[in-house]
C-alpha cells in the first residue's frame, strides 16, 4: 500500500529527531569522556604519575643537629660543623662495586674507604642511603653534583658533623661521639630509627654518651622523587626534625685549660668545686687526648699509642680511677674519734715511731716518730701512730659511718663514664667478698687510708667541702638544660658537731701554715686568699721487714710503677671558704712534695680568676713560681670560642 506524502513527512521528521537526540547524546558522552581525560592527563597528572610509579617515590630520615655543650660562660665545649659527603642507594646504583668504580674515575678514594663502603651497604637494606665518604673537599662534592646523569643512586649531601674546638682539654669531660655499632644496637630495647642510618654518631664516652637522649633530638623526614637511575628528581615535601637540647655545664673553660696545662705530662687527676652550689669548676685528668680524631676516625698508630701508654690517657682518674686515699683520710678518722667521744682534742699519744698489735709492728712514716702528739699535731704532722690508737679505740663501723657521711663509699649521679663508688669497707663487707673475718690490723690499716679502703679523687673534693661547709654538698656537674637551671648541690647541715668540724678545720690550716706542717712549702701568703689543706701518700707496695732493716727505698730509686701515690686535698680561703680541691699524682711519691704544690697553683687560678699573682706566694720561692706558670700552654682567653645557647 502506497504511503501518503503526509505520512512520509511525519516519519522523517521522527528519524531526523531521533539522530539529533542520539547525536546530542553522543556528543554529550564524547564531551565528558574529554573533559575526564583532560583533567586526568593534566590536572592530576602528576599525583596520577607518582602512583603509578610509587616505587619512585622514597622516604628519608633527616638527622636533627645534635645539642650543644657549652661551659658555665657560654664557651662551646661541643659543636657542629658543615660536612660534605657522599651517599649511595643500592636500589638505585644497580651493582654497587660498579657504581663506587664509576666514582673512583671523578673523586679519588682510598682502598680502605671503599671497603668500608662496601661492607655497609652488603649489609643493609637496598633503600637505606649509605655514606661512602664524609668531610669531603668541596671540589669533589661539586664534581660529583655535576656528573649525577651517569652516577645512578649517587648524590653529594650537606650534613652537620661534631668537632670540639678545646680538644683535650675536655675530652675526659665531654667526651666524644662515634658510629652506631652493633654492640650499641644489642644495648637497646627499642632503638630509634635514627641509629639505623649507617655512620650515625652517638656518644660514646662522657656526657655525650650519658645525655645522649638529650643531645641526639628527634629525626625529621622528606619525601623524595627518584628518576629511572636513580637520580633524585625533587623533594615532596619535608617534615623537620626536633634539634638536641643544648647542655651547661658547670665548668670554667679557663680553670680547666690551666689544670690541663698544671697536670702537664704527669699521670694525675684534680677536681675543684664551688662550695655554695657544688659545681664542679673543674676536672681534669692527664695525660690526656684528642677527641676529634675519634669523631673523624682514628687510626691504629694513634689508638694503638693510646692502648699502650702506661699512664691511661683515655681513663678519666677522677672519677674512674679508686686510689687509697693515704693521710688525707686521718681527718675523718679524727671526727669519729671526736664526735663519740673516744678522744678530746688536747689529749696525747706517744709515738715511738711504730706501734705493735698482737706481735706486729704498725709503722709511723717518720722512723724516729713524732713524740706527743695532740689532735692539731697529729694532723699537722701526719702522725701514723696517732692513728692506729684511734683506730682501736673507735672500731671500724663508726670509721666507715663517718667516711660514708663525707662522701666516701658514694656513687655520685654524673653524666660521666665508669663513676665508682670507691670502698668503704666493714666487717659485713670483708665477710661477703673476702671470704674472712675482720682483724684489728684491717682497722689500723684502714684509719691511715690504707688497706681496703679506696677513694676517688672526686670524693676526696666532696670530703673537703663538707668538712669546710659542714653541709652535704654534693658535685653537680650539668649547670641547665635549654636555659633551665638544674637542682643545686648545696646540701643540707650534716649531722656532725659544729665543734669538731672546727677543730678539723683549724688542724687543716696547721698542715699548710705552720712551720712543722708537712705542707708548709705550699702555703699560699697573700692576705684572704690562705689554704688549708692534709697531705696524703700512699703505698702501693707491701714494705718487707728486711727491706726496713737496711732502710726504706726512696721513691725516686724505685720504678715508676712502684712509687708511692701523692694525694693532697684543700679548701680556700681559709676563713670564708670558697672552693674545695683535691689533687692525685700516681706514683708521685709525696703528697707534700708532689700534690701539695699541684693543689695550691690551681687553688690560686681558681680564687683570682686569672693567672696568680707571684706575690700570692712565699718571697723566696716567687721568682721559680713565675718561671713556672709563664711556661704552661694556655690559652689565650680571647681565643675561647662562644656560641649562643638555645634551640637552634
Amino acid at each position: 500500500m502506497k504511503r501518503s506524502p503526509r505520512d512520509t513527512e511525519e516519519s522523517g521528521r521522527r528519524v531526523s529527531r531521533r539522530a539529533l537526540i542520539l547525536g546530542g547524546a553522543q556528543a554529550l558522552f564524547v564531551g565528558g569522556l574529554a573533559l575526564r581525560m583532560r583533567h586526568l592527563q593534566i590536572t592530576q597528572a602528576d599525583e596520577f604519575r607518582l602512583l603509578a610509579e610509587e616505587n619512585r617515590i622514597n622516604m628519608r630520615l633527616i638527622p636533627p643537629s645534635r645539642g650543644l655543650v657549652f661551659d658555665r660562660a657560654g664557651h662551646i665545649l661541643a659543636g657542629n660543623e658543615q660536612n660534605y659527603r657522599i651517599v649511595i642507594v643500592r636500589e638505585d646504583a644497580g651493582d654497587p662495586e660498579e657504581a663506587l668504580a664509576r666514582l673512583t674515575r671523578l673523586v679519588p678514594l682510598d682502598e680502605e674507604t671503599l671497603e668500608r663502603a662496601l661492607k655497609e651497604i652488603r649489609r643493609h637494606s637496598p633503600f637505606v642511603p649509605v655514606t661512602i665518604a664524609d668531610r669531603m673537599l668541596w671540589e669533589d662534592v661539586a664534581r660529583v653534583a655535576v656528573n649525577a646523569p651517569v652516577l645512578p643512586g649517587i648524590s653529594p649531601e650537606v650534613g652537620l658533623s661534631r668537632f670540639y674546638p678545646l680538644g683535650s682539654d675536655f675530652a675526659h669531660v665531654v667526651g666524644y661521639v662515634g658510629p652506631v655499632s652493633d654492640y650499641d644496637l644489642s644495648q637497646m630495647e627499642d632503638p630509634d630509627p635514627l641509629l639505623q642510618i649507617p655512620r650515625f654518631q652517638i656518644g660514646k664516652t662522657g656526657v655525650e654518651a650519658k645525655s645522649e637522649e638529650l643531645l641526639r633530638g628527634k629525626a625529621g623526614t622528606r619525601r623524595i622523587e627518584v628518576n629511572a637511575v636513580g637520580r633524585v628528581i625533587r623533594e615532596l615535601d619535608r617534615i623537620e626534625g626536633q634539634p638536641g637540647a643544648d647542655l651547661q655545664l658547670t665548668i670554667d673553660a679557663g680553670l680547666q685549660n690551666f689544670m690541663q696545662a698544671r697536670l702537664g705530662d704527669e699521670s694525675a687527676a684534680a677536681v675543684v668545686m664551688d662550695l655554695a652550689e657544688g659545681d664542679l669548676l673543674g676536672i681534669a685528668s692527664a695525660p690526656s687526648f684528642d677527641p676529634n680524631k675519634f669523631v673523624r676516625g682514628i687510626s691504629v698508630p694513634d689508638y694503638k699509642a693510646l692502648m699502650e701508654n702506661p699512664y691511661r690517657p683515655l681513663a678519666n682518674k677522677t672519677v674512674q680511677g679508686a686510689y687509697p686515699p693515704g693521710s688525707t683520710f686521718k681527718v675523718i678518722t679524727a671526727l669519729a674519734a671526736l664526735e663519740d667521744g673516744f678522744i678530746t682534742p688536747d689529749e696525747t699519744v706517744y709515738c715511738p715511731g711504730y706501734l705493735e698489735v698482737g706481735g706486729r709492728r704498725f709503722h709511723c712514716w717518720r722512723r724516729g716518730g713524732h713524740g706527743h702528739v695532740d689532735l692539731l699535731q697529729s694532723l699537722e704532722q701526719s702522725c701514723d701512730v696517732y692513728y692506729y690508737d684511734l683506730a682501736q679505740r673507735v672500731g671500724i663501723e663508726k670509721i666507715t659511718a663517718m667516711a660514708r657521711k663525707f662522701g666516701l663509699g658514694e656513687r655520685f649521679d654524673l653524666p660521666l663514664s665508669a663513676v665508682v663508688s670507691g670502698l668503704m669497707p666493714d666487717k659485713a663487707w670483708k665477710r661477703e667478698n673476702r671470704g674472712a673475718e675482720w682483724v684489728v690490723g684491717d682497722t689500723l690499716n684502714a684509719a691511715i687510708g690504707q688497706g681496703f679502703v679506696l677513694a676517688s679523687p672526686l670524693q676526696l673534693a666532696v670530703m673537703s667541702a663538707r668538712i669546710a661547709t659542714g653541709r652535704s654538698v654534693a658535685p653537680r656537674l650539668l649547670k641547665s638544660i635549654d636555659g633551665v637551671e638544674r637542682p643545686s648541690g648545696a646540701g643540707a647541715v650534716l649531722d656532725v658537731n659544729p665543734a669538731n668540724l672546727a677543730r678539723i678545720r683549724r688542724a687543716m690550716a696547721a698542715v699548710v701554715n705552720n712551720r712543722r706542717g708537712t705542707a708548709y712549702g705550699s702555703r699560699v701568703v697573700a692576705e684572704g686568699m690562705e689554704m688549708a689543706g692534709k697531705t696524703g701518700t700512699s703505698q702501693v707496695r707491701n714494705i718487707t721487714a728486711a727491706e726496713r732493716a737496711q732502710g726504706v727505698s726512696r721513691n725516686e730509686d724505685l720504678p715508676w710503677e712502684r712509687r708511692d701515690h701523692a694525694l693532697f686535698v684543700a679548701f680556700a680561703p681559709i676563713e670564708a671558704p670558697r672552693i674545695a680541691v683535691s689533687v692525685l699524682v700516681e706514683h708521685g711519691g709525696g703528697g707534700s712534695a708532689a700534690a701539695a704544690p699541684i693543689a695550691r697553683d690551681i687553688t690560686l687560678r681558681a680564687l683570682y680568676g686569672d693567672l696568680p699573682p707571684t706575690s700570692a706566694y712565699p718571697e723566696r720561692q716567687r721568682w721559680e713560681a713565675d718561671q713556672r706558670l709563664r711556661k704552661l700552654p694556655l690559652r689565650d682567653p680571647g681565643t675561647l670560642p662562644s656560641g649562643t645557647r638555645g634551640r637552634a
